[in-house]
């Protein structure tokens, strides 16, 4: 005599019939659909005997309905991300959704792909870009002003300050002269070329020089001693008259050397002569 073998349920004999195995006991098709099967958390409906069944941390899902929320790509056989709203999604659409978003453009920074952080925010590559020149700064040194991004050369041509001699951008060092910025290099002697940064000088007509030249090759000379009237050292205040100039130290009579300046003079040829002194002549 055969022993029986019946669902555990219904008590139907499962001899030469479809059963499915639940918790070591044996249950026919129709029981099992009714009173075992898992609800799937997509269509909410029972994942019957005949279903292939997939799970996810205690969660159930017909093979058909495990798809990305976002594209609806069958992820049966594909990597995926569960979120914390039990949405489940594909690695390309679970990138987007939860990635970092590119400052340029907005859009998602994937994983892996080339990108640019700076100051807690990220850029793709190709989004990195000079404020002025709209070229991607990749490799290259930059500077900000403000929220703004610069690559060297644009910062140096907008904001750097330019030298008052060549008109190029100061980019370091520098000397300023009459409230004007120079290059320390620009900065020299119009003749001899010597550097005059911390060095005594003087200026004619925009240019500068050094004392020596300024004495030899700029100055006037004195119609009295002949040396040249600098402006240096000693009697710094001239005399000038009818195209001559003299230091004011040697702006005194020929005769009494009385000085003149301020006063009442006669020229005679190259010398000049106080009124009482002229008289006598």
């Amino acid at each position: 005599m055969t022993d029986r073998f019946d669902c555990y349920y219904c008590r139907d004999n499962l001899h030469g019939k479809k059963y499915v195995k639940k918790d070591d006991k044996h249950v026919c098709t129709k029981c099992f659909d009714k009173l075992c099967a898992n609800t799937c958390a997509e269509c909410r409906r029972p994942i019957g005997a005949d279903a292939k069944e997939l799970h996810h941390k205690n969660r159930y899902w017909h093979e058909d309905c495990f798809r990305c929320a976002k594209c609806y790509k069958p992820l049966a056989s594909e990597p995926f991300s569960a979120r914390d709203d039990g949405k489940i999604m594909c690695g390309k659409c679970g990138s987007r959704e939860d990635g970092n978003r590119c400052q340029g453009c907005y859009k998602v920074v994937m994983p892996g792909s080339q990108n640019v952080e700076y100051k807690n925010k990220v850029w793709h590559e190709e989004c990195f870009t000079c404020f002025e020149c709209k070229q991607p700064i990749r490799t290259q040194s930059f500077l900000t002003k403000g929220d703004d991004i610069y690559c060297a050369p644009c910062h140096e041509k907008k904001f750097a300050k330019k030298c008052f001699h060549c008109k190029q951008p100061i980019t370091s060092g520098g000397i300023s002269y009459q409230d004007q910025p120079w290059h320390s290099e620009c900065f020299v002697c119009q003749t001899c070329r010597k550097p005059l940064a911390g060095a005594r000088f003087t200026s004619h007509e925009n240019n500068v020089y050094c004392v020596d030249c300024y004495k030899t090759d700029v100055a006037k000379k004195c119609h009295g001693c002949k040396n040249p009237i600098t402006g240096f050292g000693h009697g710094t205040n001239v005399v000038n008259y009818e195209g001559y100039s003299w230091h004011e130290y040697c702006f005194n009579c020929k005769r009494c050397s009385l000085s003149l300046a301020n006063k009442r003079f006669v020229i005679n040829g190259d010398h000049i002569y106080c009124p009482d002194c002229a008289k006598k002549l």
